[in-house]
């Protein structure tokens, strides 16, 4: 029997090992299988160039569990070691320092095994201790087991062992008992081992029998040793991606298409990515694509090596250019994944482009699937942008598509306005504006459809990116104020009676919270709606905006802004001015004399205030002026009280009010009550 310990210049690296690859320490399992099927590969390259001249039988993987023992055992029928090879590979271990060692690889246990080959070590993690019983290939050696139980001392000796191949079989710490569950192990291997090209079996396969499930003879193999990504797209069908898709996300439904990754120049990759059906929620689809290193699965946190945008996608991406130690600092340097990001968003943007231009129909009918997902790329990345823009689509009210040079040649003619800007009209909700988008269309104009997750932004970008061109909502203004044509047409009413009226309104609006209302009169024309709530289109916009924006958040807090336009030229606001001023002609002249006398001593008194210096004014003089404002504040508040007063039992503007709100889906509750009653008396 040989002992020794192992080369390391730490006094101990076990435990350094044990606490810093912990929080990582189920892909040990990995390592450990990876290994197995490592030495079962190069007996097979061996047989291939007739340096093995032995026959290969079964190359299968065990992965077996003694609950009774602690242990878990990996046994392959591979290339075996001999007693030297275990002191050159399992004994000699050089690190330079545990604080070099610590400084440099702490960030993930991925880092620190890929980058020393301490596959085998990861063990550790897991084991009070290991023993390698392991027989070569070579003819007439030896079997030996090494042993070691997490010191440096370590011992090597002969034993008996029939096969070829090695048996690790570790001890499972006291700590680390969930090792030692089915339930766990099956988990494990389904999820790092399920392609590795080497059959791996755990346990028996089970069938039903009398009454409860038994072990069979057959070996119960985990993996698929040929994955879909490994087969010449030529030879595959729709249901073969379909059936992988289905292997992959169970509980997912059928993906819209797919990409079959292959390529060998400049680096090699190989994979497939899905679209899945996306339509509202970006977040909860990410980490589905799988990251293998030929077929050893590494991650699913694949942001750095995929672009942003297509973590959205599923699937597989395998390559070996892409080392086990996957991490962050190593991805965001390395030349090879940024031209495998590259690629991969040429390739994605290339085949929308050919479905597109191959079956423009059945592109359509997926496009509010693929929307989000286009659109997320399009403001992500500025080359994904250019490359889209000849397939992105923009759709009507009417459920029309349109590529962006198609829908700006159809309105380019009749939403220019008179300044030579192109005016893009849109609505977010087809039934809440259903009655601002008939009023476009009786104007001959277009009004798209935006009501994705993400058509604020791509509204804000799309505005930099098309010439001399504005979106705005269908109800953000008047219809002829949208599109300015001509120079407005003048208010026909006197300033006076414009006030007056808009006081009439005003006093009369219900108080909401989080809302404020302007009151403006137009001269629309007799045809036009007496009255329309507008929403201000920058401030709508700057509070969508603040949802997707860190440091917009003030513009959610602020009340939302609401012009509340009065037509003129309208019937019934003639009446309503009309009656308004009946009932308040007598009660308002002398308040209206009294502003008058006051408004003329108040600019007599500002003209002689402004002949002198400001050191030269008196207090008086100041006190004089300051009453002088305070009594024409107090008469105009009065002349409010008194229109407010007027307005209070006139039905129809309470009528018109509510009818205004109830397009605009803000009349709920007590008032909605109050308008049906009032609706039924006017009826009567």
């Amino acid at each position: 029997m040989q002992k020794g310990n192992i080369g390391v210049t730490t006094e101990n690296i076990f435990p350094v090992i044990k606490k810093f690859l912990y929080s990582d320490h189920e892909i040990f399992l990995r390592e450990m299988v990876s290994n197995a099927v490592d030495a079962t590969q190069k007996l097979k390259t061996l047989k291939e160039k007739g340096d093995f001249n032995g026959e290969l039988g079964d190359l299968t993987v065990h992965v077996s569990l003694d609950a009774d023992k602690g242990t878990l055992t990996i046994s392959d029928r591979g290339i075996g070691m001999t007693a030297e090879e275990i002191d050159k590979y399992i004994n000699q271990i050089a690190f330079s320092g545990v604080t070099d060692f610590l400084d440099k690889y702490k960030d993930t246990a991925n880092a620190i095994i890929g980058h020393f080959g301490l596959g085998f070590y990861s063990s550790f993690m897991v084991s009070k201790k290991v023993e390698i019983v392991t027989k070569s290939y070579r003819e007439g050696e030896k079997a030996v087991k090494w042993s070691c139980d997490g010191s440096p001392e370590f011992t090597i000796e002969e034993v008996e062992k029939a096969d070829r191949g090695s048996d690790i079989i570790l001890y499972i710490d006291d700590d680390c008992k969930e090792f030692l569950e089915k339930a766990t192990i099956e988990r494990l291997l389904n999820k790092y081992c399920k392609f590795l090209p080497v059959s791996v079996a755990f346990g028996k396969k089970t069938e039903w029998k009398d009454g409860k499930q038994v072990d069979t003879e057959e070996d119960n193999i985990i993996n698929n040793v040929e994955p879909l990504w490994t087969k010449t797209p030529s030879t595959l069908k729709d249901e073969d991606y379909k059936s992988f898709y289905r292997t992959l996300y169970p509980m997912q439904d059928e993906p819209l298409f797919w990409i079959h990754l292959n390529v060998d120049y400049p680096f090699n990759l190989t994979g497939i990515l899905y679209f899945p059906r996306i339509k509202q929620n970006i977040d909860i689809q990410r980490n589905k694509i799988q990251l293998y290193c030929n077929q050893v699965f590494v991650t699913d946190q694949v942001e750095g090596i995929v672009p942003e945008f297509l973590t959205l996608l599923h699937g597989v991406i395998d390559s070996p250019d892409i080392p086990l130690n996957v991490s962050r600092s190593y991805l965001q340097s390395d030349r090879d994944v940024k031209k495998i990001s590259t690629y991969i968003t040429k390739k994605v943007a290339d085949r929308l482009s050919s479905l597109f231009k191959e079956n423009r129909k059945d592109f359509e009918e997926k496009w509010d699937d693929l929307k989000l997902f286009i659109h997320y790329g399009m403001l992500s990345q500025e080359d994904f942008y250019d490359r889209a823009k000849d397939f992105a689509l923009l759709k009507d009210v009417d459920g029309k598509y349109f590529t962006y040079e198609e829908y700006k040649t159809l309105i380019k003619d009749n939403q220019t306005d008179k300044d030579g800007n192109l005016i893009y009209l849109y609505a977010n909700d087809k039934e809440a504006e259903y009655s601002f988008i008939e009023g476009a269309k009786a104007k001959g104009y277009s009004v798209l459809m935006m009501d994705g997750q993400l058509d604020t932004p791509m509204v804000g970008m799309l505005e930099q990116k098309f010439e001399k061109s504005r979106f705005t909502r269908v109800d953000g203004d008047i219809i002829d104020r949208l599109i300015v044509k001509e120079d407005a047409p003048k208010n026909t009413l006197e300033k006076e009676a414009s006030d007056n009226l808009s006081e009439a309104f005003r006093s009369q609006m219900p108080k909401m919270e989080k809302a404020e209302f302007y009151v403006e009169v137009e001269s629309l024309g007799e045809q036009a709606q007496p009255i329309v709530i507008t929403q201000s289109e920058y401030m709508r916009r700057m509070k969508d905006m603040s949802r997707y924006q860190q440091g917009m958040g003030f513009y959610s807090q602020m009340p939302d802004a609401y012009n509340l336009v009065l037509n003129a030229d309208h019937p019934l606001i003639k009446k309503v001015l009309a009656d308004e001023t009946a009932k308040t002609e007598e009660a308002l002249k002398p308040v209206l004399a009294e502003i008058k006398g006051q408004e003329a001593r108040l600019a007599i008194l500002r003209q002689e205030q402004n002949k002198k210096k400001p050191e030269e004014v008196t207090q008086d003089e100041k006190d004089d002026l300051s009453n002088t404002q305070k009594a024409i504040d107090e008469q105009q508040n009065q002349k409010k009280q008194i229109i407010a007063e007027a307005a209070k039992d006139n039905k129809i503007v309470h009528q018109l009010i509510d009818l205004a709100l109830l397009q605009n889906g803000m009349l709920r509750g007590e008032a909605l009550d109050k308008f049906l009653k009032r609706s039924v008396e006017l009826i009567g």
